[in-house]
């Protein structure tokens, strides 16, 4: 398995699998914040093949620590596609009818134009001076991705957590380019809790001696240890109680009774560990930073003068927004926000809460009633449209 700078190498050198196209050669991509950034590269990945209209492309969004790489081995941990439960031949997203993709998303570590990369300025990475970026930003750089595709119009865009922050940022700011729009466990904002978590988290790879305030990749040093642990917090809050009670409860972990120490006595300080430690060989310090701000920065109403309603004002997009029961991260009663902001414009929408104990990552996971709700979503989708697919 690859550590973190194997897979920085791997990237460098052009060898991970996939597209790789570089954007804004006409003209830098201009920030919220007012910055600009350009040319840029877009990493991605594509499944199934594009009918000759152009007429079937599905765009699939990552969360925040998700890729490219959705539905085949990772090349990198050489895990399963984090989507490969929903993505592939008869799959709910079906490969023998749609042409899907996914790309990396801005700031990220995985091809993309990130913190990681080259700053052409000056040669190094550009580390802490990369610029601030938005969920808006990430959506319009997808935005040229799609345009140099040549695609005109989207089928669907479809994503969880953070990837259901950018459905619903195409949907508002892109609707004429998409048919439809499928928002999984998400929110049209980020909640003070949310803020609260996140924050933690990045003061936790901050606090790291080897973060060298961001500069870390040109002192030849990794925040292991404060990536690690932000992600232990982080993957505390995809879970339910439920679920991590089924899952480990007090069991011990390899032994028969408690040490009266610190080393990993129960099951799930092992699990955490583990889930921090593989984190780091795949994952940048400076993106897990960059992505989480983005992310917190995301609120659709405040760019409609407090009035969620009128991000979809005058949509043509159909919806279907899915939320679930046991979510704690991204509850229920964000997901019919969105759909009541949505009824109040006379949106085409449904709406279904998956009753499951499995938490946020219920998404990622088998959820028959998820799949079979999206699957006849998309069929519907397909006969309302005249599209041939």
């Amino acid at each position: 398995m690859a550590d973190s700078t194997q897979s920085m190498s791997l990237i460098a050198n052009g060898e991970l699998p996939g597209y790789q196209v570089e954007l804004g050669t006409d003209g830098p991509l201009r920030l919220d914040s007012g910055a600009e950034l350009g040319p840029f590269m877009i990493a991605y990945q594509t499944y199934g093949n594009l009918n000759a209209d152009k007429s079937n492309a599905i765009l699939v969004c990552h969360a925040l620590t998700g890729d490219q790489y959705p539905a085949e081995k990772h090349p990198v941990t050489q895990k399963d596609g984090w989507w490969d439960l929903m993505i592939g031949p008869g799959q709910v997203i079906d490969t023998d009818r749609y042409f899907v993709i996914c790309s990396n998303v801005l700031g990220g570590c995985m091809g993309t134009t990130g913190p990681s990369s080259i700053d052409p300025k000056t040669g190094e990475p550009y580390g802490p001076e990369f610029p601030v970026i938005t969920i808006g930003d990430i959506v319009r750089a997808q935005k040229m991705l799609i345009d140099h595709l040549g695609i005109e119009k989207l089928f669907c865009v479809i994503g969880g957590s953070m990837g259901a922050m950018q459905v619903l940022e195409w949907a508002s700011k892109y609707g004429d380019s998409l048919y439809s729009a499928v928002p999984i466990a998400g929110a049209p904002r980020h909640s003070a809790q949310n803020i609260a978590f996140h924050e933690v988290g990045r003061q936790a790879i901050m606090a790291d001696p080897d973060w060298c305030q961001g500069n870390y990749i040109t002192e030849n040093k990794r925040p292991r240890r404060g990536l690690a642990v932000a992600r232990m917090e982080a993957h505390i809050t995809y879970l339910s109680e439920t679920a991590l009670h089924r899952k480990f409860g007090r069991r011990l972990q390899e032994r028969e009774k408690i040490s009266y120490g610190f080393d990993a006595d129960f099951e799930v300080e092992s699990y955490l560990r583990h889930q921090g430690s593989t984190f780091v060989e795949r994952f940048d310090a400076n993106s897990y930073l960059y992505i989480t701000r983005a992310m917190d920065y995301f609120d659709m109403a405040a760019e409609h003068n407090g009035v969620l309603a009128d991000a979809f004002r005058d949509t043509n997009v159909r919806f279907c927004v899915v939320s679930f029961s046991s979510d704690w991260l991204y509850p229920t009663i964000e997901s019919r926000t969105v759909v009541h902001a949505l009824n109040a414009v006379a949106a085409n929408v449904s709406f279904l809460e998956v009753q499951t104990d499995k938490g946020h990552d219920a998404f990622l996971l088998d959820e028959p009633v998820l799949h079979k709700t999206l699957s006849g979503f998309l069929d519907g989708a397909v006969r309302n449209s005249g599209i041939s697919i």
